[in-house]
């Protein structure tokens, strides 16, 4: 028996389990402290109304005979829910067919499972920092990777060095930890680039729903040309309030590999995943119903209050930083360690926040805020910063 000798080259510890450990410790040695958490993208306001009806009535069905459902009759997902996904899409002018849509339990889940579909010899551009997973991955499986620098002078929004040769490439926009995000002219230009070199973009489009700009797409399938190289991942995870109830969905769109990528997928899911719950897919299409949209709109309003004032903040401490304006995540340039700036914020704010040099050696130096706690817990923060910088 052989273990995976590819798991002794990825960090020990997951980033957020290494904070969550800190801050415990802290605790321990500081009962008294109030401690306020900025760190980790989890949200904090409960699910709409209507999401919570559609989840009690599925309950209910699922305690009657006559309307009990077991195993899904498809790994894809039930018809009404990739049916409400299509007309979600097509609300913002990107036509996707329902069966080019295929429902998980989460985008995260997808971003690592989706690299079954592609050979240990793919070489693997990601940009940095990056979300962890993405990197981490595929060095589980052994691929080789190499980086796309995103740093200060291009706003954490870089464009594809065409130097570089690769197979897959991971992109996040609006971007995980920056809070960047594409605009429609620096997205055609990796999708040239991928066609150009016959490469797969799997795309993160987790934080589509905070996209304020109307230069910034919200899906790169609005982009010309990425249908032929494009895969999405998606979530109701920030978009809806899901993150502790699960549902996501993955669009390999007809036009890529001929169409062998989507029947790969359908397979590999059919084979290893026994398809999201039928109470969590009626939830998730309640909240792609207008009404839906409507009150989980709501909640991601209140989000990006929290983040206009962080970014405000910042701006008025004179302090570089980038998203906040079409994402929940600001990043700041704390000008120190990122690892002692969060020691700092800790010990004398009583603040969680992430490390940059977590996401990556171009995280080193900066530091990852997010929007989702309450405006009050917020506002609380951003005041003991003020008192500390």
């Amino acid at each position: 028996m052989k273990l995976n000798s590819n798991y002794d080259n990825i960090k020990s510890s997951y980033l957020f389990v290494e904070i969550a450990n800190r801050v415990k410790k802290f605790s321990a040695e500081n009962p008294s402290a109030d401690i306020i958490k900025l760190g980790i993208g989890d949200v904090t306001r409960p699910l709409a109304p209507c999401v919570v009806e559609a989840g009690v009535k599925a309950v209910k069905e699922m305690g009657d005979a006559k309307t009990f459902r077991g195993y899904s009759p498809d790994s894809q997902g039930y018809e009404f829910l990739r049916d409400a996904i299509s007309r979600y899409y097509a609300s913002f002018n990107v036509k996707i067919a329902p069966h080019e849509i295929h429902v998980s339990d989460g985008a995260k889940s997808d971003c690592g499972n989706i690299v079954d579909m592609f050979d240990d010899g793919n070489v693997v551009l990601i940009p940095d920092p990056v979300y962890p997973v993405y990197l981490d991955s595929n060095v589980m499986s052994g691929r080789k990777v190499i980086f796309c620098d995103a740093t200060e002078e291009d706003d954490f929004a870089p464009l594809p060095d065409k130097n570089l040769k690769c197979d897959i490439i991971y992109l996040c926009s609006p971007n995980n930890p920056t809070g960047a995000a594409f605009s429609y002219e620096k997205l055609k230009a990796w999708v040239d680039y991928a066609n150009s070199l016959g490469a797969v973009i799997i795309y993160d489009a987790a934080y589509e729903a905070f996209v304020t700009e109307k230069d910034v797409p919200r899906s790169i399938f609005a982009v010309e040309g990425a249908r032929t190289c494009a895969v999405e991942l998606c979530s109701f995870s920030k978009t809806a309030g899901f993150t502790g109830t699960r549902c996501g969905y993955t669009v390999v769109p007809d036009e890529l590999c001929g169409g062998k990528l989507a029947k790969m997928w359908a397979r590999r899911q059919s084979t290893k995943y026994n398809g999201t719950s039928y109470i969590q897919q009626r939830m998730a299409e309640a909240a792609y119903s207008p009404e839906g949209v409507r009150q989980c709109r709501e909640n991601i309003l209140a989000y990006q209050k929290n983040a206009n004032l962080i970014s405000d903040a910042l701006t008025e401490m004179n302090i570089y930083h980038t998203g906040g304006k079409n994402s929940p995540y600001i990043w700041l340039k704390c000008g120190m360690d990122s690892w002692d700036f969060f020691d700092k914020l800790l010990a004398e704010a009583n603040v969680v926040g992430t490390p940059g040099s977590g996401f990556g050696k171009n995280g080193e130096g900066f530091f990852r805020l997010t929007a989702f706690n309450t405006y009050e817990k917020t506002a609380e923060a951003i005041d003991r910063i003020k008192k500390i910088l």
